[in-house]
């Protein structure tokens, strides 16, 4: 089952279960897919799906520091509870120690030799890791990778 079908199966479940805060948080992600498909005009695929799930993630903590600065409690625990509900869907991330190693074997197979060949080397880091470490976390392991 993909991501997206097991997706749709959760919305279904969340709806019989009268779930209406995870349905919401379910709606909202869908509409992110159906968007991305409609404005590409593509199918999108399970590391795509994944690559907005991240983005979404990212925008719910970026929601919850800024509703926490402003005292607002309520919309932070309605926040949470959406970013919660959206980790369900992330694979099995990598370590950063892992993520280390990763880009450490793809410095050395593209020859990269300094901070110049960042963009090289985040190239082919984002096509080997983007479904399974936080893209954060490999900026910083090919920073310091390159930095060596």
């Amino acid at each position: 089952m993909s991501l997206k079908d097991r997706i749709t199966e959760d919305m279904k479940a969340a709806m019989r279960a009268k779930d209406a805060d995870r349905l919401l948080t379910i709606r909202g992600l869908l509409a992110a897919v159906k968007q991305k498909e409609v404005d590409e005009r593509v199918v999108v695929e399970d590391t795509a799906l994944v690559a907005i799930v991240d983005k979404l993630i990212k925008q719910r903590k970026d929601s919850i520091s800024q509703f926490g600065a402003a005292g607002r409690d309520d919309l932070v625990t309605k926040e949470t509870a959406e970013l919660v509900v959206l980790q369900g869907y992330l694979p099995e991330r990598l370590s950063a120690e892992a993520v280390a190693e990763k880009v450490a074997a793809i410095v050395a197979e593209l020859g990269a030799s300094g901070p110049g060949d960042m963009g090289k080397v985040m190239a082919a880091a984002k096509a080997a890791l983007s479904a399974v470490a936080e893209m954060g976390a490999v900026s910083a392991a090919v920073k310091a990778a390159l930095a060596k």
